[in-house]
């Protein structure tokens, strides 16, 4: 007969967890029923899930299902559910097939003996360095739905943060590529039937026109050409940026662009403040909080000044010093950590900086948007203004020839 794990609660509210044998669920739901147990949940006991030990799926597992994983983990250990029977109900819930069987590995592994914190390390892709040590650090204090309440408030906040750079970064770029296809087309497949009727005038057509007819003419020939050579230069610059070298460059370079420099700069000072301040706040060591900081920021640039930071304070320095050498980080920024440091009260002062970010870009991404919407509304009326007049012109310079 198959076995059956619960999870339930007697008649004074205790938690209770286990295994019963039965014939179907139907009768293991009885038999509990007659024990006067409320029941939280009931499934059939499945073979143990061996894919992490093969290796298996180290897929991404979106930012809103660890959010909710987080949310409700929390949720249930604070009402006393054991983490065991907690996971198996979240392993339930959840819709991904891949994180299904990443949960059912890490109640496997929790069952066995293993802390949740060592369980979710197996999962590198998934669960961040900092994911992990905030559990970690909730472990050694006994606050562990505390520590993973403060997670997911910490997730939501990023994922916020990342959907409103994409947001800011998508409009421009869609509106871009459509103006583009849109010229193409043009000058591929109308500007030659326009030439064939001009073509019959049997005269000397006006130089834009003249300069407009050759770029398609040129582009027919070239096109395939040009794909490819395009297509070469991409997989070349993807080749570099994924060298420590490249990256560093690319990532400097984007904090130093003209508009989006500024928006990239403020994201990166806020996810800095936002994380340090969650890890601290958490337990976390300053040092292994500056390591986890330095490799979840997302930028080579911040990457690499964060390690001289951690570097720095290692030997005895304090935070803000090294902060302001790096030139990454505002006056301000390094103002309020240092008064923080003084003070005591480093990661309260980091969390005022990271909401004070938090709102400066989202005001920066409303800023921007507003502004690039005309500015590409009059880059493509003078784009597709510039090709309809060129070829026009002819026609225009016939009807005058005529009027004379």
């Amino acid at each position: 007969m198959p076995n059956y794990k619960y999870a339930a609660k007697d008649m004074k509210g205790r938690a209770l967890s286990g295994t019963l044998e039965a014939a179907n669920r139907q009768e293991a739901m009885n038999i509990l029923a007659r024990q006067d147990i409320l029941i939280i949940s009931l499934i059939e006991a499945k073979a143990k899930v061996k894919e992490a030990a093969a290796g298996i799926s180290q897929k991404k597992v979106k930012l809103d299902d660890l959010v909710v994983f987080a949310r409700q983990l929390a949720t249930m250990v604070e009402a006393g559910i054991t983490l065991v029977s907690a996971l198996d109900i979240l392993s339930q819930q959840t819709e991904t097939r891949e994180f299904r069987s990443i949960i059912l590995d890490v109640r496997d592994r929790v069952e066995a003996g293993s802390s949740l914190s060592d369980a979710v390390a197996k999962y590198s892709s998934v669960f961040s360095g900092l994911f992990v040590n905030m559990i970690k650090a909730g472990e050694a204090s006994g606050s562990l739905d505390v520590i993973l309440d403060r997670v997911a408030e910490y997730m939501e906040k990023t994922n916020g943060l990342q959907k409103k750079m994409r947001s800011a970064l998508m409009y421009p770029l869609a509106v871009a590529s459509i103006a583009l296809i849109v010229t193409l087309f043009l000058l591929w497949r109308v500007i030659p039937v326009f030439k064939e009727i001009y073509s019959g005038f049997g005269a000397e057509l006006p130089r834009p026109t003249q300069i407009l007819i050759i770029i398609s003419d040129s582009l027919g020939k070239y096109l395939f050409l040009g794909i490819g050579v395009i297509a070469m230069a991409v997989i070349a610059a993807n080749s570099y940026i994924r060298t420590e070298r490249g990256r560093l460059f690319v990532d400097k370079a984007l904090l130093n662009l003209p508009v989006f420099g500024i928006l990239f700069k403020k994201v990166a000072v806020g996810k800095f403040t936002r994380t340090l301040s969650t890890l601290l706040k958490s337990g976390v060591p300053i040092l292994t909080a500056l390591e986890i900081v330095s490799k979840t920021s997302g930028n080579k640039a911040v990457e690499e000044a964060l390690e001289k930071v951690r570097s720095n304070v290692r030997e005895g320095e304090n935070i803000s010093e090294p902060l302001a050498k790096s030139r990454i980080f505002p006056v301000m920024v390094t103002r309020m950590v240092s008064v923080g440091e003084k003070s005591g009260e480093l990661e309260k002062m980091l969390s005022k900086v990271a909401d004070f970010y938090d709102g400066e870009v989202e005001a920066a991404v409303a800023g921007l948007t507003s502004l690039i919407e005309p500015l590409i509304i009059v880059f493509l009326g003078l784009v597709l203004g510039t090709i309809v007049i060129c070829m026009f012109l002819p026609i225009f310079k016939l009807t005058s020839i005529i009027g004379a």
